[in-house]
Formats: structure tokens, C-alpha cells, sequence
């Protein structure tokens, strides 16, 4: 009898692995699907790559602002430093100041304190005919209240049918004598209309006026001004009697400051722009009457007392 084939169990043996090579086969089938499932994400791919494109920008981004503000800083610190200013800076400045500007002198100072307080002075007489014509009495005269109450001479307004004074700012009006010391050469006026801004002058004693300070006339030689002369004290205490020998004067301050015909009743100041007394005479033996360096003034004292101040 024949003998069975030997592989006949292979065969059967091999069914399942056919089945099994089948669902292998089938296995292959379901890996493209498999391999789908695999490859998905692979399909979301550019996801990842947008959001490493947005770091990118982010972080160059960043890199720039670092650089913008390194940039600042180093400009920052290249910028010079604001230099300090030392005295020695304040001396050099003060120095050049002083060598390309002229202050005034200490005269013009003192005419430009006392200068609101001065104003002209002059008495008008009426001739023979009735027509008003200027007397000799043509001066000075220096306001010491702010009323309007003005110092002068006596002779300057001595026998005036009427008083004219004309202020600082170019005011003019009349005047009226209210007081008057007949041994000192002075009289008080009453100005009838005054500036709304009229400053009266400093006032300021003799006790300790010396020769040799230096001193300041201010007012109208010859009817010209306000004009100024500087001088200083030549003595104190002196008399003076006038050429006619209607007037005599004591306790007078000499003085070589320039003064002329019209400067009477004005005010003699010192450097601070203080009044020290009144000008009231000069001494020229001459029938020219005009100043040879020798001046007179009243004490303050006596022209304050006219007033009825207090004295200093």
C-alpha cells in the first residue's frame, strides 16, 4: 500500500500560516492605513514650523530692542558731562565783566539818586509897564517832602510877584513861600500840583562830614540843567557876608565843587546820595560874581529845622 505523503500535514499545517499569511496580507493592508495613522501628524506638520517662524520674529524682536537700547546707552555715555562750576569760574567771569563794562563813578551814582528831587526854580516879577518878566531870581531847589515841600534860597524867590517850579518829569506849576529863615538865606515852598511819583531826597547830618569828602552840586547854573559838579569839602564852619553887605552867613560848609548864579537852593550831596546842605553863596571878590573854587552851603540842619523837622 502506498505510504501516505508526508506533507500532506505540512499542507494542512501551512493553512493556518496561509490564513495567517492571508492575515498577513490583510495586515499589510491595514498598515497603509496604519501608516496613514503614523504619517497624520506628518500631515499637521507646518504647525510646528509657523510657531518656530513666530520664536524667530519674537526673539529677533527682541535682539532688536537690545540692540536700540545699547545703542542709548553708549550714547548716553559718550555725551560729555555737564561741567561743574567752580569759584574760580565765578572770578573769571566777575573779572571779565569788569574789564569790558564801565560802571558809573560813584558821583553819577549819586547825581542819579538825588536827580527825582531836584527841580528849577524861578520868580517872576512884574515890570513897570505890567508885563511879567523873570527877576534875577532864577534857581534851585530840592523837594524833602513828598508833599511837595521844597528848600531854596530866600533870595532866589526874595520879592517874586509869583513862583514857578518845574519838576523831574517836566511837571510845572506854581509855588507858594510858607516858611522862611532869613539868617540861614532859606525859604519853604509849597508846590500847588506835585507828580503822582514826586520822591523826596535823603537827608543826612554834618557831624560827620570831614575836608576831603568828596561831595556833589546838583542844579541850574544860569539857568542851564539839572546840571552836576564834583567836588569835596574844603571846610567846615565858615562864615561868608555877602558883596553887599546885606547878608551874613555862618556855619557854612566850603566846598570846590563848581556852582554859578542858579545853582542857589540847590541841594550839595554826598557820594551816597544823601543831602548835606544847601548851596547858597560863592566867594569871588570879582564884580564877575562867578565861581572861582570857593562855595558855600547851609547845613541840612538849619534847612530842616526851616521846616519844622525833627533834627538828626
Amino acid at each position: 500500500m502506498p505510504r501516505p505523503a508526508l506533507y500532506s500535514n505540512s499542507r494542512a499545517a501551512r493553512r493556518p500560516v496561509a490564513h495567517d499569511a492571508g492575515a498577513a496580507d490583510a495586515a499589510p493592508a491595514a498598515e497603509p492605513a496604519a501608516a496613514e495613522g503614523d504619517n497624520a501628524p506628518q500631515a499637521v506638520s507646518p504647525a510646528p514650523s509657523a510657531l518656530s517662524r513666530r520664536h524667530a520674529r519674537a526673539l529677533w524682536s527682541m535682539i532688536a530692542v537690545l540692540c536700540v537700547l545699547l545703542a542709548a546707552s553708549l550714547g548716553l555715555q559718550q555725551r560729555p558731562a555737564p561741567q561743574r562750576i567752580t569759584q574760580k569760574d565765578i572770578d573769571a567771569a566777575v573779572l571779565r565783566t569788569l574789564e569790558t563794562t564801565t560802571p558809573p563813578s560813584a558821583a553819577a551814582r549819586a547825581v542819579d539818586a538825588i536827580a527825582p528831587s531836584v527841580v528849577r526854580v524861578v520868580g517872576y516879577r512884574i515890570s513897570g509897564n505890567g508885563k511879567e518878566e523873570v527877576g534875577r531870581g532864577v534857581g534851585t531847589g530840592v523837594v524833602i517832602v513828598d508833599k511837595g515841600i521844597i528848600l531854596t534860597n530866600l533870595h532866589v524867590v526874595l520879592g517874586a510877584d509869583r513862583i514857578v517850579v518845574t519838576f523831574h518829569d517836566g511837571l510845572e506849576t506854581a509855588a507858594s513861600i510858607t516858611g522862611a529863615q532869613p539868617e540861614n538865606d532859606l525859604a519853604v515852598l509849597q508846590a500847588h500840583k506835585v507828580p503822582d511819583d514826586l520822591a523826596a531826597a535823603p537827608l543826612r547830618s554834618t557831624q560827620d562830614l570831614r575836608p576831603g569828602d568828596h561831595v556833589v552840586a546838583v542844579g541850574f547854573p544860569f539857568g542851564i540843567g539839572p546840571s552836576a559838579s564834583a567836588g569835596v569839602v574844603s571846610g567846615l564852619q565858615r562864615e561868608f557876608t555877602s558883596p553887599e553887605g546885606n547878608r551874613q552867613l555862618s556855619n557854612l560848609i566850603q566846598f570846590d565843587a563848581a556852582v554859578n548864579p542858579g545853582n542857589s537852593g540847590g541841594p550839595l550831596v554826598t557820594l551816597d546820595g544823601a543831602v548835606v546842605g544847601i548851596v547858597t553863596a560863592i566867594l569871588n571878590p570879582t564884580p564877575a560874581r562867578t565861581f572861582i573854587g570857593i562855595g558855600f552851603a547851609v547845613p541840612i540842619e538849619h534847612a530842616a529845622s526851616a521846616v519844622g523837622m525833627p533834627p538828626f
